[in-house]
């Protein structure tokens, strides 16, 4: 492929009319948000077809990604790549691009755009600036398996990728356990990786119990598509059995009933606890025990003893 000079790092490029006019915003460019196949290239829309090939620049994170993607639906397009390490220097420049009223669309790599993807900081820098801003629906792969999962399908919380490092992952899950304490009923949904996968589904555990009902999709839309619908402690052992491959889901049910901590449940054991200990080692032990954040059972501590 012949090598083309950037036109995002070309600043000859001048400003036309507005600078010279009083044309409007809303009469310049228009950005388009455009949502990319998660594994089968048939479900591409024609409306995302069309629009980038009236497009002027495709944005997107790995060219050699999305050039697969075009090359399948005939598409001849301008690409430049923006990721997480430049998007915030290339936000300057393209909405100078804009101001010189041309199409540009984002892609990512797949799925729809700015879920788990870059591109977040450079729409919200563009709605401020006032321009057009419009997307094409289209493949998402929390929402497809959260259809295939067989768990309460709303509401949900899409939380994105975990930590990489238990502890931070542990910190993370703490914070959702202590967000259902206070009423939160809703299906978890993540995307992970595939070597990480058993020790996130064993600190899930460790954070919301061995039987939380919950499902792990992997390969959506391509020819192993599969769903594994069981408890976390029985997903562990199918996938310690059999390692997991592929683009991975991981979806965690809301809390069964019987398994709820009620604040007077709270109360109960930090009452138990401070017949014998400190404020401080009672929060930490209660803490530990029922996976809530020290923080917020130390303040429930201090205001017990208070009363006591």
């Amino acid at each position: 492929m012949k090598q083309e000079k950037s036109i995002l790092s070309d600043t000859s490029l001048p400003l036309t009319d507005q600078q010279n006019s009083s044309k409007s915003v809303k009469e310049s460019g228009e950005f388009i948000l455009i949502s990319t196949p998660i594994g089968n290239l048939s479900d591409f829309s024609l409306r995302a077809k069309q629009t980038l090939q009236e497009a002027d620049i495709l944005l997107c994170e790995d060219t050699r990604v999305t050039t697969k993607l075009l090359s399948a639906y005939g598409i001849s397009i301008r690409m430049e790549s923006v990721h997480e390490h430049n998007e915030t220097q290339r936000t300057t420049q393209i909405i100078s691009l804009l101001q010189q009223g041309k199409i540009i669309a984002l892609v990512s790599d797949a799925g729809t755009p700015l879920l788990s993807d870059p591109g977040y900081r450079l729409t919200k820098a563009i709605i401020e600036a006032g321009f057009p801003l419009t997307a094409i629906p289209g493949a998402n792969a929390a929402l497809t398996a959260l259809t295939l999962s067989g768990l309460p399908p709303h509401p949900y919380m899409f939380v994105g990728f975990p930590p990489p490092k238990s502890q931070a992952r542990k910190n993370g899950f703490t914070t959702l356990k202590a967000a259902e304490r206070a009423g939160l009923k809703a299906t978890l949904i993540w995307h992970e990786a595939p070597h990480r996968l058993i020790d996130m589904l064993t600190d899930l555990a460790l954070i919301f119990g061995n039987d939380r009902p919950a499902a792990v999709a992997r390969e959506l839309t391509k020819k192993f598509e599969e769903v594994q619908r069981n408890t976390l402690q029985g997903l562990i052992e199918h996938f310690t059995n059999v390692p997991p491959r592929g683009e991975i889901t991981v979806l965690v049910g809301p809390p069964l009933e019987q398994d709820e901590t009620t604040e007077d449940d709270l109360d109960q054991q930090l009452q138990t606890a401070l017949k014998t200990m400190s404020v401080k080692d009672a929060a930490s032990l209660v803490a530990t025990a029922i996976h809530l954040p020290k923080k917020i059972v130390y303040q429930r501590a201090l205001e017990l003893s208070k009363n006591r």
